[in-house]
């Protein structure tokens, strides 16, 4: 049986309510983003939201968004079902490279400090950990701040003159 081809595209408004009910899968009540404040990152200068779909479905999502040589991962959400797959991974490769082709040459995050997979995932792929906020998400939940050097996209090779 062929395994369906993952299309990446970007965001769509007609994506809104997916987007939203995938991010309440992926996180629980009180982390997982309200309507307005989902609609609010999508809706922010410098933002970029990328889509993962598999065989016509919504399979996960990110979020970024720049200002200057600075990217902040607003969030990577894969539906539990298409998981262990590295959609996330593909998510974040593209989201990376979209931002370091846009001039961002630093990309930070937070994640939770007892989400030990999250932590992993983010430390598999270069980010480093650079402090912490307490409370980040509500009383007694601490985030890590974890940031990561892009790398500048090669230099497109000139085109020849010719004499």
């Amino acid at each position: 049986m062929a395994v369906p081809a993952l299309l990446l595209r970007r965001y769509r408004p007609s994506d809104f309510q997916t987007l939203y009910r995938i991010d309440h899968a992926c996180f629980p009540p009180g982390i997982a983003y309200g309507q307005d404040e989902l609609k609010g990152y999508l809706a922010a200068a410098g933002a970029e939201c990328i889509v993962a779909e598999l065989a016509g479905e919504i399979a996960g999502f990110t979020i970024t968004d720049r200002a200057g040589d600075t990217g902040h991962i607003i969030t990577i959400d894969v539906l539990k079902a298409h998981r262990r797959r590295k959609i996330g991974s593909i998510l974040l490769r593209a989201a990376e490279q979209s931002a370091a082709g846009a001039g961002v040459r630093r990309m930070c995050l937070e994640t939770a400090t007892n989400n030990k997979p999250a932590i992993a995932f983010w430390k598999r792929h270069g980010y480093r950990q650079f402090g912490v906020i307490e409370n980040y998400y509500g009383r007694g939940s601490d985030a890590l701040e974890m940031d990561k050097t892009l790398k500048a996209p090669p230099a497109e090779p000139h085109a020849r003159e010719s004499h």
